[in-house]
């Protein structure tokens, strides 16, 4: 029987904790395999670290705890969590319950099935419209832009071989959009829908710029389509543009002033704002990369463990 490894970041997830443990222990426990489950304390403020130590001390025979010196990010403590893993199968989950631990026997299922990517599709999903909407529309654009096939990139449940881990683990890209690389080296992944709940406590560590901003280290590390589209549109435009100048300026020799009572004030305003607003489009587009580019180069740690319990 192969033994399971499960991954959980904790940020500031405190109020959280009692139930996680009332339910992924049991959740675990019945599926009569080993297992391990790693908890990485994301620099929390609250009193997240006691409670997991506390725990670590109940069960010392299957908690792991990495303490973070600070915060940086979900995805960064999951990569923690992967070069510390001994299972062959690896399980990424979030504290908040929103995914069931209970399905996890159901992703293991598929993944004996030789799948070595378990991805996972939130069903009758429990968010508010518009983030529902905006998640929908995120995913076709992303899958459009990268040339992946995952239809919810939000959700974190998942279930990895232990060679895809470790590859991930082993990477040294500075950003790293978990779910994303995982399916770029996956050989037979799959995904499977699972039940979804509102957060019970505490509130979402995800605001919308941090979405927006994680949307965009999505785009930029797996694709070059929004630079190569930059550079179409803009010959594009300077080609409508040339023909407009063109027709403006035959305009004017054939009729004259009478052609624009404005004397073509307004016709520039419009293509001079429409232009503006590319540049700036094209130079936010370019300063993303550019600031991957910068990320990189620095060659800082993507993370720094202050202690580690059990490991």
């Amino acid at each position: 029987m192969k033994k399971l490894s499960v991954v959980i970041p904790v940020y500031n997830e405190s109020a959280s904790l009692p139930k996680l443990f009332e339910r992924t222990f049991p959740a675990l426990d019945k599926l009569n395999r080993p297992y391990e489950i790693i908890f990485v304390n994301d620099g929390s403020k609250d009193d997240s670290i006691k409670q997991l130590k506390e725990m670590y001390e109940k069960r010392k025979d299957v908690v792991k705890i990495i303490d973070f010196n600070g915060n940086f990010g979900q995805h960064m403590a999951i990569v923690a969590g992967f070069t510390k893993v001994t299972g062959d199968v690896v399980v990424t989950m979030d504290a908040d319950l929103q995914n069931p631990p209970e399905e996890i026997e159901k992703m293991l299922a598929e993944f004996d099935k030789g799948h070595d990517v378990v991805g996972t599709i939130r069903a009758k999903r429990d968010d508010p419209f518009f983030r529902k909407f905006a998640s929908k529309i995120v995913n076709i654009v992303t899958n459009k832009i990268t040339g992946l096939k995952i239809h919810d990139y939000g959700c974190m449940l998942r279930a990895y071989d232990r060679r895809i881990t470790d590859i991930i683990a082993q990477s040294e890209e500075a950003t790293t959009f978990i779910p994303a690389f995982a399916q770029k080296f996956a050989v037979n992944p799959i995904e499977i829908e699972i039940s979804h709940s509102k957060r019970m406590e505490g509130e979402s560590k995800y605001s919308f710029f941090r979405l927006v901003s994680l949307n965009f280290d999505l785009m930029t590390s797996f694709s070059l389509v929004p630079l190569q589209f930059i550079t179409i549109s803009g010959m594009v435009i300077s080609g409508l543009s040339f023909l407009l100048a063109s027709y403006l300026i035959a305009m004017r020799i054939i009729y004259g002033a009478s052609a624009d009572d404005t004397n073509g004030v307004f016709t520039l305003f419009a293509i001079l704002f429409f232009l503006i607003g590319f540049m700036i489009s094209a130079i936010g587009i370019t300063g993303e990369y550019i600031g991957r580019l910068f990320k990189e180069v620095r060659k800082r740690p993507k993370f720094v463990i202050k202690e580690e319990y059990g490991i």
